[in-house]
């Protein structure tokens, strides 16, 4: 009977018997399917309380994002509204603004949550 995940020791168990289901090669919709995908979000449940992972650095965020969609920085003189800003931007000496913050959210895509931290 699956039960919510409390210890380190319950976690481990849950993990070995998610490698054992998924060595099985297992349909959604079947039984071992369905306990599979149970173990699953709870061990994600558990893990999201006990190692929570940080939010990124905004500005290395950014960078990142810019990256992943194979955009120059010169794609975020656009976006901000002049190369001085996004010279200061990226070298710390300026801070993001509100509006900056929602240009990023919606041109890239960025998580407004992430862009918000302090820094």
């Amino acid at each position: 009977m699956l039960k919510p995940i409390r210890t380190e020791a319950q976690y481990e168990e849950a993990l070995e018997r998610i490698y054992e289901l998924m060595q099985l090669d297992l349909e959604s919709g079947t039984e071992g399917g369905d306990e599979l995908e149970v173990l699953s979000l709870l061990v994600k449940e558990y893990e999201h309380e006990h190692y929570p992972v940080p939010k990124p650095h905004p500005i290395e965020a950014i960078k990142f994002r810019l990256d992943q969609l194979g955009l120059s920085e010169s794609e975020l003189t656009r976006i901000l509204g002049s190369r001085s800003r996004k010279s200061e931007i990226l070298s710390g000496r300026r801070k993001l603004s509100l509006e900056m913050i929602r240009q990023l959210n919606r041109e890239l895509k960025i998580s407004a949550e992430v862009l918000i931290q302090v820094y």
